[in-house]
């Protein structure tokens, strides 16, 4: 079935609900929502020459047009491939040229001209988009899709190389909807689902759920993420949902106590895509109560490994709450979870190894990518390349991505448990822990910090708090302050970036 139907039936039985904000303002109903979306597809066949299976690409940051044209591209059959707006040209040429796609939609001040481009260009803010968005035609239902039909191809950042297509088929879509309501909550006709994290990445993925319940869209004046801005939109809707990356939260209970506020109106916050340290989600839930869910999952199977509920994250009772709040919760209803050893067994409760899954959610493979493929998936089970351990309650610890781990005299340090122990210091507000080349020991550890406003650490405090809390062999061998960490368009810290500043140094222990 194709996913477009959601919208459709939607439309069909409350065509007055609100569908879409932009910020406080309504911008359209259901009903009015489901018109462009037919004409815009009619027109991205008789103007662009589009057709089932086509590639129709969006180079633009969060707008309302983008729901838009996501659900017009669906409606005809069409797969959608979202770049990171923040990519320079010569990088989303790739990406286009990689997926065949045979239009790109831009917004205004991206960048992307003729030269760039290897197909053909629509501005969301032309007049040329104006005249397809304001037919009165188009087929009333959506196109026929199987299952297997690609619906999302989603191009992986590309840190050790040129991104790779992620295949999401429609089944995938299916999967990952069904399960969030098992998984990791509910939604309802009065809530709103605030678009603050790019919608090219697991933000637009959570549209779905969204859309199936009649609730309302929300794109920020903004374009972004901006705190004020959102706690304000919380008291306005009442009932917002919306998903963030950790960093992002770390900036919103930053601006609520700054504030004196709790997050009024904000009734669901699904945090993923790095790392969440304990002593921020501890803060996070003093500050702001118990509106945090936390989900693993990773582009190849979107949004759905693993998750750890509201009443899980707001535990203070359970023995090992603590624990369980460090860990990202226990496998999702659409996908076996495993973690096994370098040869494929599987690891006892306790013991590391690498994460492994498969299920609906899966993708089917890489686009135009067989190599990859058979590296990734193999007998059924995607191998994330993550490392992490389960405890007897089924409750998986993410330790690290394998390519951080360090590896000092022969020994696997986790670069998470170094930056945990320093984020326990007050005047501490981010950090990151890498490994620099040593002749002697083949990598020693380095950590990055970033001090909070008027905090004052010295190399030799963070040392002694390290010794205090940690084995001597996993402390830091040196300090290095910056003002802030580099991160992607979804928050990710660029760990390469950061290893980067050691590729023609030499680091002493």
């Amino acid at each position: 079935m194709n996913v477009a139907h959601w919208l459709h039936r939607t439309a069909v039985l409350g065509p007055d609900l609100p569908a879409l904000y932009h910020g406080a303002d309504l911008h359209l109903t259901y009903a009015a929502l489901r018109q462009r979306v037919k004409s815009l597809s009619a027109g991205l066949a008789d103007r662009f020459g589009v057709r089932p299976g086509d590639r129709v690409a969006l180079f633009m940051g969060n707008t309302p047009a983008y729901l838009e044209v996501l659900y017009a591209i669906w409606h005809l059959g069409a797969a959608a491939v979202p770049i990171n707006y923040k990519l320079h040209p010569k990088e989303a040429q790739f990406i286009l040229e990689d997926s065949g796609a045979r239009l790109v939609f831009v917004a205004d001040g991206n960048g992307l001209s003729d030269p760039y481009a290897m197909c053909e260009v629509c501005c969301v803010h032309s007049e040329d988009y104006a005249a397809l968005t304001g037919r009165d035609d188009g087929d009333g239902e959506p196109a026929p899709r199987a299952r297997d039909d690609l619906a999302w191809l989603f191009y992986t950042s590309g840190t050790t190389g040129k991104p790779k297509g992620v295949m999401i088929s429609h089944g995938n879509i299916h999967a990952m909807a069904f399960a969030y309501f098992v998984d990791v909550d509910e939604v309802r006709p009065d809530d709103t689902a605030l678009y603050a994290a790019p919608l090219s990445h697991g933000a637009g993925i959570y549209n779905f759920m969204h859309v199936m319940r009649g609730a309302a869209h929300c794109v920020p004046k903004s374009g972004g993420f901006d705190p004020a801005e959102i706690l304000s939109l919380g008291k306005t809707f009442g009932s917002v949902h919306m998903f963030a990356a950790p960093t992002m939260v770390r900036r919103l209970v930053d601006a609520a106590k700054a504030a004196g506020e709790t997050g009024e109106g904000i009734r669901t916050i699904v945090y993923g895509g790095g790392p969440m340290y304990l002593a921020d989600i501890m803060e996070a839930v003093q500050v702001m109560g118990p509106r945090f869910v936390q989900i693993y999952g990773q582009g190849e199977c979107p949004m759905t490994i693993t998750a750890l509920p509201r009443d899980l994250v707001s535990d203070r009772a359970h023995p090992r709450w603590k624990e369980r709040l460090g860990s990202v919760g226990t496998a999702q209803s659409c996908v076996e979870v495993r973690v096994v050893d370098e040869a494929g067994r599987i690891c006892a409760p306790g013991e590391s190894g690498e994460i492994v899954v498969r299920g609906a959610a899966v993708m089917p493979g890489y686009w135009n990518n067989p190599e990859a493929n058979a590296k990734t998936l193999k007998d059924g089970w995607l191998h994330t390349g993550d490392v992490g351990r389960f405890d007897e309650d089924g409750f998986l610890t993410l330790t690290d991505r394998s390519k951080d781990v360090i590896i000092s005299g022969g020994t696997n340090i986790y670069p998470r448990e170094v930056e945990e122990v320093l984020l326990l210091l007050d005047d501490v507000a981010e950090v990151s822990v890498v490994g620099a080349p040593d002749p002697e020991w083949g990598e020693v550890i380095v950590a990055f910090v970033v001090l909070r406003q008027g905090g004052e650490l010295s190399p030799e405090a963070l040392d002694r708090h390290c010794l205090e809390n940690m084995a001597r062999f996993k402390r830091p061998k040196r300090y290095e302050f910056l003002p802030e960490l580099p991160k992607n368009t979804y928050g990710k810290v660029l760990k390469t970036d950061l290893r980067r500043r050691f590729s023609d140094e030499k680091v002493s222990p």
